[in-house]
């Protein structure tokens, strides 16, 4: 059983157990690539103690901390009828005059007086509308960036970034019986599709007559990478990929490149890097394919994951099998 989603303002959608996203100016940017529910452990989320840290049970177990680094989309919900009734009651109190539902939603749980509502609520993250994750902050004041997730005018390609330490399963009455991983999270942001393409630095050895083309280059593989099959950022594999994807730009100069000689992109495999022996490291594999030769052109990047936040260790470079 779902949490109740919060209002759209579209009455085709407000049957639906999801929000649909449609169009979102006001989001940040991306970064620089240069039963009565008892909703109680969300509010409070040293209630959910962070893996790995004192006094949670992995620091006494010895379990190692399993880390998040997820591409997909936040989506308030409501964890029980009450809070629903509670929600309605507030937004009559406001002035919510001529706003659609979701722009009310935004207004409502933005205003300070308000604040225990967006502490009750459910946040749901989902990879390719699959409910994946319920979102809980580190830092009571990171509230703000799951506020802040809530576009006024959502569109379909809004992408949300996770970092976080995966928990336990939820318990029922976190989010109405929705029974998936809590992510305790570090770091939350927010955009869209267009913003990502858009920030990616043109390589000088692109004309500027061929930006269209490069940025076609780069939402492909931006595409191929964020939809690959059961990709929750939870694996080392995964969590290198979407940092790739988000934080290094050279990846897609590098596709949009082959592209000019006439050669698309084929594979992406992960594998563990033979310089991993003190630290978790992999190696990330782009292959691309000529057109006319069927000749496979290789290059790889290395990626340190053995923490929460992945970094590289060496640049892109071409590879060779050994």
């Amino acid at each position: 059983m779902e949490g109740n989603p919060c209002p759209t303002g579209d009455p085709a959608l407000e049957r639906t157990e999801s929000l649909e996203f449609e169009g979102s100016p006001d989001v940040q940017q991306p970064p620089d690539l240069s039963s009565t529910a008892d909703t109680s452990w969300v509010s409070s989320p040293a209630s959910v103690p962070h893996v790995g840290s004192p006094g949670s049970a992995s620091s006494f177990s010895g379990v190692l901390p399993s880390f998040v680094y997820a591409v997909g989309r936040v989506e308030p919900r409501f964890p029980s009828m009450a809070v629903e009734k509670e929600f309605a009651q507030a937004t009559g109190r406001d002035a919510t005059e001529g706003l659609s539902n979701r722009e009310a939603l935004q207004r409502v749980i933005s205003e300070r007086s308000n604040r225990y509502l967006a502490r009750q609520l459910c946040w749901v993250f989902l990879i390719e509308n699959l409910e994946t994750y319920i979102l809980v902050p580190s830092d009571p004041a990171d509230l703000d960036l799951l506020i802040e997730s809530v576009r006024t005018h959502p569109r379909r390609d809004d992408i949300d970034v996770v970092i976080g330490t995966r928990g336990p399963i939820a318990p029922p009455e976190a989010c109405a019986g929705l029974d998936v991983p809590v992510v305790v999270f570090d770091q939350l942001y927010a955009f869209d599709r267009d913003s990502l393409i858009g920030a990616v630095p043109r390589p000088d050895s692109i004309p500027e007559e061929h930006d269209d083309t490069f940025r076609s280059a780069v939402g492909e593989l931006a595409d191929r990478i964020m939809q690959m099959a059961d990709n929750a950022g939870a694996t080392d594999e995964h969590r290198a990929l979407n940092y790739l994807a988000v934080r290094y730009p050279a990846i897609y100069a590098m596709t949009a490149e082959a592209h000019q000689r006439n050669a698309s992109p084929t594979g992406v495999e992960v594998r563990p890097s033979r310089l991993g022996d003190m630290r978790t490291i992999v190696d990330v594999i782009f292959s691309n394919t000529h057109r006319e030769t069927d000749v496979i052109e290789k290059y790889f990047v290395r990626v340190d994951v053995t923490e929460e936040f992945p970094f590289l260790v060496t640049k892109l470079s071409p590879f060779y099998e050994h």
